[in-house]
């Protein structure tokens, strides 16, 4: 220990056993030292070691937090360490068989503290080696989610010197370490050599790739590790608001020290059943891993299912519901089907799969008469009520109508269309029973639109017009315009739509620059919880979004490399990364009738510090600190600290 450090060490002792002259009425300062280690066996940065046992002792009690997640060994262990603390140590008995010449690090991270105040040691690494070296080089940088660069915390990192393309999947990580709540990393114990580093949320603790559910980044980029002399700047504080002075400290800086891993999830292309369901009777639905060019052919086992379906695949077909036209069938309890779809075989081809199954609803058909049977019991005394008081009343009840739910009525931009949502399959759209009119100072014209479906959703339609600014209009549809499958017609509707002002909006330009001119970029307008509230794509330069509200905005563009239109994954298997992301790293503020020009050069800032704090979720944990109470206590009790601190300094320096 150097003399600065012993003279510290001395300073804190003295201030605690010189607790009775400073006249404390409670007999002393709290004690804010952390623990310190005053022996380890074996020997820390040891060598030539054999014991798989290691002891660390402490100069006071201490207490071990979360050591299954913290505490980090490497090379990794494929039979976990027994770790524990007993009083003042810790023992970790590792069950691996050690390896020849080869330098083995425990990385304690924050894990410690003393047992009565919880004062942290700070981040603390054991490490020894079983040859007669040991090897010092480290490694940092951080793993960032690839589709929203969030940090992701808790991800394993690894090295390999195995520089081959396909080690990830063969051999487990030849050194290890784990994301902090920043997404950083640190790996320690390094020999001189050239490596390839990976991240792996690994699922099942053999330290290789080895399922596509596992979150993974890699990159054939190489590097060799090395370090320097380097000095850094330190602030020494008087007390919690005051800083006291800055001092420079000389420290090996180790290299590289800005590694980026963009972590992702590779597709999955394995296709199997999910779950199949009936939760209403009037439905069936098939849930698949993944989707197919064809759908499920079901064939009925105690009914005929000669166009007894309507088949509804989700845009992917990785869902499909079938309709049952019939309502003999919907009021059927029990239907037994034969469903023949393609599945994935153990050795990745798509092979046929015939299952039987039999489909049953939640609800029984008993049941739902009962329902029914209450419900009109209520609807009869409701209109015996009205019949007594004199009231108008009905002698039938009334079938309930379709009922359509309309999106986009109100208040629109002139961008935006608006949208018919069907609860049932449709057996009739009329087209011609839907009319719109525009209101031209105080007469009302008929205004053209489009009738599209939206592709995906057979329940789903999209009503487009020339939506001018300033103009009201008239959404009206006749009475039966739409008649489900099961017969039901829908009323007759009326909403009002106000197209708002031009004044209302402003404009933005978004210039990227730092990509290649033949890519592909699109460009997303984000709310401040980073969902997309629109996007464009970038032409001749820019990226244009009109028709903005006023507001707080945040950008993100993507590289769309295989140009159709969304963010796609990487996969390692084939060797083909994520999509690259950026963020810029400012908030964007519109105003009304404001145009704004943004020049955006992504490489501008480095890609860990480009998403802004504000709209990133996985927020960094505060780092365990000393408390330094006795500073606010010495306040309190008219008490100069740093004038007692420098006393007590001088006198051991005479020492």
């Amino acid at each position: 220990m150097n003399k600065e450090k012993w003279t510290i060490v001395c300073l804190v002792l003295l201030m605690v056993a010189s607790c009775a002259r400073m006249g404390q009425p409670d007999g002393g300062w709290y004690d804010d030292t952390p623990p310190r280690v005053v022996h380890t066996d074996p020997a820390d940065r040891g060598v030539k070691v054999k014991s798989k046992k290691v002891t660390i002792t402490f100069d006071e009690f201490i207490k071990l937090e979360d050591a299954t997640n913290k505490v980090v060994i490497s090379p990794p262990q494929i039979e976990p360490a027994d770790i524990k603390s007993s009083g003042k140590k810790i023992i970790v008995d590792i069950k691996d068989t050690l390896k020849d010449n080869t330098t083995y690090t425990i990385d304690f991270s924050d894990a410690i503290s003393d047992n009565n105040e919880g004062n942290p040691m700070g981040n603390y690494t054991y490490s020894f080696s079983t040859g007669e070296r040991i090897d010092t080089f480290e490694v940092s940088g951080n793993v960032l989610d690839a589709s929203n660069l969030e940090p992701i915390k808790g991800i394993l990192v690894g090295l390999y010197d195995d520089l081959s393309d396909t080690v990830f999947a063969k051999k487990p990580f030849i050194r290890v370490s784990r994301t902090d709540s920043r997404g950083h990393f640190v790996i320690k114990g390094i020999a001189p050599g050239t490596y390839r580093v990976y991240a792996l949320q690994d699922a099942d603790g053999d330290y290789t790739y080895s399922q596509k559910s596992e979150m993974l980044a890699f990159s054939h980029q190489t590097f060799e590790p090395y370090c320097r002399p380097d000095v850094r700047q330190d602030t020494v504080w008087r007390d919690t608001l005051r800083i006291d002075s800055i001092i420079r400290v000389d420290y090996t800086h180790f290299f590289p020290d800005n590694i980026v891993l963009r972590a992702f999830t590779a597709p999955q292309t394995d296709r199997y059943l999910v779950k199949t369901e009936r939760t209403e009777p009037d439905r069936l639905g098939f849930f698949f891993s993944y989707g197919h060019d064809s759908v499920p052919q079901l064939r009925g086992l105690n009914f005929n299912s000669d166009s007894a379906f309507v088949v509804d695949p989700s845009l992917k077909n990785d869902t499909v519901t079938y309709w049952l036209r019939d309502t003999a069938l919907v009021n059927t309890d029990s239907l037994e089907i034969e469903a023949r779809y393609y599945i994935t075989d153990s050795l990745g081809n798509l092979v046929m799969q015939t299952d039987t199954l039999q489909m049953i609803p939640k609800v029984s058909y008993e049941k739902r008469m009962k329902q029914q049977a209450k419900d009109f019991e209520k609807w009869q005394k409701e209109q015996e009520k009205k019949k007594k008081k004199g009231e108008k009343y009905d002698s039938v009840m009334a079938v309930k109508p379709l009922e359509v739910k309309i999106m986009g009525s109100g208040t629109i931009t002139p961008e935006q269309n608006v949208f018919f949502n069907m609860p049932t399959p449709l057996s009739k759209c009329d087209t011609s029973a839907i009319h719109l009119f525009s209101k031209i100072d105080t007469l009302w014209y008929n205004a053209r639109y489009e009738w599209i479906p939206v592709e995906g959703n057979i329940k789903k339609y999209e009503l487009r017009a020339e939506w001018r600014p300033e103009i009201e209009y008239s959404l009206e549809v006749d009475s039966a315009a739409f008649v489900d499958i099961y017969g039901l017609a829908s009323k007759k509707i009326k909403e009002g739509i106000k197209v708002s002002s031009n004044d209302e909006f402003g404009t933005l330009l978004v210039k990227v620059t730092g990509i290649s001119d033949t890519a592909t970029v699109v460009v997303q307008l984000l709310n401040s919880s980073d969902a997309v509230v629109k996007e464009a794509k970038q032409i001749d330069g820019s990226a244009d979004f009109f028709y903005m509200k006023e507001g707080e905005y945040y950008l993100r563009a993507f590289v769309d490399a295989n140009g159709n239109g969304i963010w796609d994954t990487g996969d390692y298997h084939a060797n083909l990364q994520p999509e690259e992301v950026y963020y810029y790293p400012k908030k964007v503020e519109c105003k009304k009738k404001w145009d704004i020009t943004i020049g955006w050069d992504v490489n501008a800032t480095p890609i860990a510090l480009q998403k802004p704090q504000a709209i990133t979720k996985q927020k960094s944990e505060q780092e365990k600190k000393l408390k330094n109470r006795n500073a606010e206590r010495a306040k309190n009790l008219g008490i100069d600290y740093n004038k007692e601190i420098n006393a007590l300094k001088n006198k051991t320096l005479k020492k």
